[in-house]
């Protein structure tokens, strides 16, 4: 990683070689070789001339202020419709998920989507199952899109084998795809037929692309009005009826769903006020003088768990009066050690585009996303459950157990190898391993755990670990008090 001063420098020097017009006319001459849709080249032209300019998109924490209550909306307060009344709002609405990722965190290079999550069934297999659950019920057809990107497209639709749309609609869109820019010079990255060359443009690209692909057409074509979008690996992210029939009836155009910050929380982007309209504040958008007070739970105590509810013909008002302008985040990248640039948006910032939408204050059990090998070891443990309908839900109130996996972990094979079984974590608040530990079959661990090897260790079927710092010398794990006893 560069160091805080060489960062400095280099961003300094972003853009100095070469001339800026010629740069962006040759980003958008290979984008219109590639024929990709004139209003991608536009806005890809206007974050290009904002990076120039130097936008940075840094938001001054005294222009904003926490969303207040007129703002929020609690889900445990609404009320939950008739039979009936559920089944004439499913038929107008259609699920969502993002599916671009890679495992890159994971070390792989398919969709991340595709891993086993629970009982052997990867997300995919849930999300598939949560659907056909809505539809068994009689409450509607309830169609699935999947937001692909061109890396996940080709394993995620195999995948899917069987299942089908209602009404002959796909079963996914494709996410945009836009050039990576050299840092220096502004000009694209690499040759137009590599595909490093390219990158998505983050997952506010959803909207464009539903409206290019042709499916928002599609969609309100057939009745359908609704959308409930959220990332493929929270598999805490179902279809609330309450939050349904609230959206609707109040005649929302966006609402975002957020949750109570933890201390594992506290980067997450949070609901703001800005001027009369929401704002999704994210942690690139702070300057670093002011980080302390973003991170403050009690001055921003919500953070947005990337669920959204969508009016469609909302959104489709928006884009044809290109009201859609999102705010330009610029992810900085090294590929083949040439510092490159990529403009993406985010998708829960189009809630300061419309006027009176609302946030969802929902409980922990809606947020329940695998980032990392850590994150699979807390969902595949029995701090979850399903249930028949394909939904994952915490066992136990308040926020999971935090996992810190030593480096070794970092891959999914290698995870696989050391931990073939689920760990048990209910009593569970914190398990820290250094070192190579491999668990066996029902393990349990409780309170605040840390287990330390300085070389490869199996931990035995049936070992239950209390709270305090486990060591493993001679052939067994002992306290650290007792170690070398």
């Amino acid at each position: 990683m560069m160091s805080t001063s060489g960062e400095s420098r280099e961003r300094a020097a972003e853009g100095r070689e070469g001339s800026g017009e010629a740069a962006l006319d040759a980003c958008l001459e290979r984008m219109r070789q590639a024929d990709m849709p004139a209003v991608l080249v536009r806005q890809f032209a206007r974050q290009h001339a904002a990076w120039r300019r130097g936008v940075t998109g840094r938001v001054p924490l005294d222009e904003v202020e926490a969303a207040g209550a007129g703002a929020l909306v609690e889900h445990a307060a609404l009320p939950t419709p008739t039979p009936a009344h559920r089944a004439a709002l499913l038929r107008r609405l259609v699920v969502i998920k993002l599916n671009g990722g890679l495992g890159t965190t994971m070390h792989l290079d398919a969709a991340k989507s595709l891993v086993p999550v629970r009982g052997g069934l990867s997300f995919l297999d849930l999300i598939v199952q949560q659907v056909e659950s809505l539809r068994a019920s009689g409450a509607g057809k309830v169609p699935l899109l999947l937001m692909n990107s061109f890396r996940t497209r080709g394993d995620s639709l195999d995948a899917l084998g069987g299942f089908q749309n209602p009404d002959g609609l796909p079963l996914d869109f494709l996410q945009h795809q836009v050039p990576r820019v050299h840092a220096r010079t502004g000009r694209p990255f690499g040759a137009p037929d590599d595909t490093a060359s390219w990158t998505p443009p983050g997952h506010g690209d959803v909207y464009l692309a539903l409206h290019t692909s042709g499916v928002l057409d599609a969609l309100l074509s057939r009745g359908y009005r609704y959308a409930f979008v959220s990332n493929g690996d929270n598999l805490g992210a179902t279809v609330d009826d309450r939050l349904l029939m609230d959206f609707v009836e109040r005649g929302r155009p966006l609402a975002m769903e957020v949750t109570d910050k933890t201390e594992a929380d506290l980067k997450g982007g949070t609901l703001v006020q800005r001027g009369e309209r929401l704002f999704l504040l994210e942690r690139a958008m702070v300057d670093p003088d002011e980080m302390g007070g973003f991170l403050d739970r009690a001055r921003f105590p919500v953070f947005n768990t990337n669920s959204l509810w969508l009016d469609l013909m909302a959104l489709r008002v928006a884009l044809h009066g290109d009201l859609l302008d999102l705010p330009l985040i610029i992810n900085r990248k090294r590929v083949d050690e040439t510092p490159v640039l990529q403009f993406e948006t985010a998708m829960g910032a189009a809630i300061g585009c419309f006027r009176h939408a609302v946030g969802y204050r929902v409980d922990r059990s809606r947020f329940a996303p695998v980032k990392a090998t850590r994150d699979l070891l807390v969902v595949r443990s029995d701090v979850f459950t399903t249930d028949a309908g394909g939904a994952v839900r915490p066992v136990r109130s308040g926020p999971p157990p935090v996992v810190t996996l030593d480096g070794v972990y970092d891959g999914l094979d290698a995870f696989e190898a050391r931990v073939p079984h689920p760990v048990g974590l209910r009593g569970c608040r914190s398990l820290t391993v250094e070192g190579d530990v491999t668990f066996g079959r029902g393990v349990e661990v409780r309170g605040e755990v840390t287990l330390s090897t300085a070389k490869p260790a199996a931990v035995a079927d049936g070992t239950v670990f209390e709270s305090g710092r486990w060591v493993f010398e001679g052939g067994r794990w002992a306290p650290a008090e007792h170690a070398g006893r």
